[in-house]
């Protein structure tokens, strides 16, 4: 049977009466007595300490610890490829920004920068001089995380800018920012680094090098898909590339592959990373028995939700998977899938995403 933890009534009930026994005619069950006074308290101290045990044996087990256990199993099993180990932290966004003002005007390093009203979020990283044209200069966030990312012609405000120097400077770039990693995500990297163990440069060994790569989340990996001794890896990352439906953009390419061209075995022929290809999937629905923009809200969600678990490079998407998912969602009782046939990936580089919802509510019933 399951270990589970007594009860507080259950403890003190075992320890009255092994008072009652040890103590031949005592009774620890007289109220304000103090054998019971002193039962009581000795059957709180032993079910905290049962509690405790019970909570200690969730700890044990990266599967269910918590946030603080849950990064010590981290950093006893996980690598990443900045050479830090456990949770991949949160990183700096960095870029350049385009400044003009006065021909050689002195841009100081560390010139502080802020975008929207926000003061003091950017920094310049590097000593500049203004040329006779607009120059670029180095930038790097204060603050680490997804919103110091930018995107290009953004306006950028100098705090206290230097005399001869334009206050308002344009991003040229900003990227390179990410969240530090979820512990459901970093949970998922432990189990997968302790069920697939290192195998000298197999299948799995390709996608946890991926995944070591800061803001990937998923990856995946073929063989001899380019040819016979070809390697083939693609990866998705949600959170950094939100706003991309999670796909990577060439300088999240380049990234994950120089760290697996350091990792991997010599012997390869050779190793391909790539984004993988969208592939809209557009869900008709008809005959919907309840139709509201909260529904039809809902319905979306669950499709995004089944795409996230069951899409993967080529990955054939399934009428019933998309049935399964709009009858999964709140507030559905009947609809018909007008579109009902498979969504095959027309090659092994695509991959299934939320294309466009198109919903028909259900003709309202004939009047008696």
């Amino acid at each position: 049977m399951p270990w589970s933890t007594p009860t507080l009534f259950q403890v003190r009930s075992l320890v009255r009466d092994s008072l009652h026994g040890s103590l031949p005619g005592s009774d620890a069950s007289i109220p304000n007595s103090v054998l019971r006074v002193m039962s009581d308290a000795q059957g709180a101290t032993c079910f905290l300490t049962l509690e405790y045990i019970d909570w200690l044996a969730l700890q044990l087990l990266p599967d269910t610890a918590e946030t603080e256990w849950l990064d010590r199993h981290g950093q006893i099993w996980l690598v990443n490829s900045d050479g830090s180990i456990g949770r991949k932290q949160a990183t700096l966004a960095t870029g350049t920004i385009v400044a003009t003002g006065v021909n050689t005007t002195d841009v100081p390093a560390g010139s502080q920068l802020g975008v929207g009203g926000v003061q003091g979020t950017y920094q310049t990283t590097e000593y500049a001089m203004i040329g006779v044209g607009p120059t670029q200069i180095p930038v790097t966030a204060i603050f680490a995380g997804t919103a110091g990312n930018l995107p290009p012609g953004t306006e950028i405000s100098f705090i206290a800018p230097p005399h001869n120097l334009d206050q308002v400077a344009t991003v040229l770039e900003m990227d390179g920012g990410n969240e530090t990693e979820t512990d459901e995500e970093l949970r998922g990297r432990i189990l997968l680094r302790i069920q697939e163990p290192p195998m000298g440069g197999d299948k799995t060994d390709y996608e946890n090098w991926a995944l070591a790569v800061p803001g990937v989340t998923r990856a995946w990996c073929a063989g001899n898909e380019f040819g016979i001794g070809t390697v083939t890896v693609r990866f998705m990352m949600d959170d950094l590339r939100s706003d991309n439906d999670g796909f990577p953009y060439p300088e999240d390419v380049i990234a994950v592959q120089a760290y697996i061209d350091q990792m991997r075995p010599v012997t390869v022929k050779d190793c391909y990373v790539e984004a993988p290809l969208k592939y809209p999937i557009d869900v008709n629905i008809g005959q919907l028995s309840i139709f509201t923009n909260q529904t039809q809200a809902q319905i979306e969600t669950s499709i995004r939700n089944m795409l996230f678990e069951k899409a993967a490079p080529g990955q054939t998407i399934y009428a019933s998977w998309k049935s399964f998912a709009i009858m999964n969602s709140p507030n559905v009782v009947s609809f018909q899938l007008l579109n009902d046939a498979d969504d095959v990936m027309p090659a092994p580089g695509y991959m299934g995403v939320m294309g466009t919802l198109y919903v028909e509510p259900a003709p309202p019933p004939a009047p008696s």
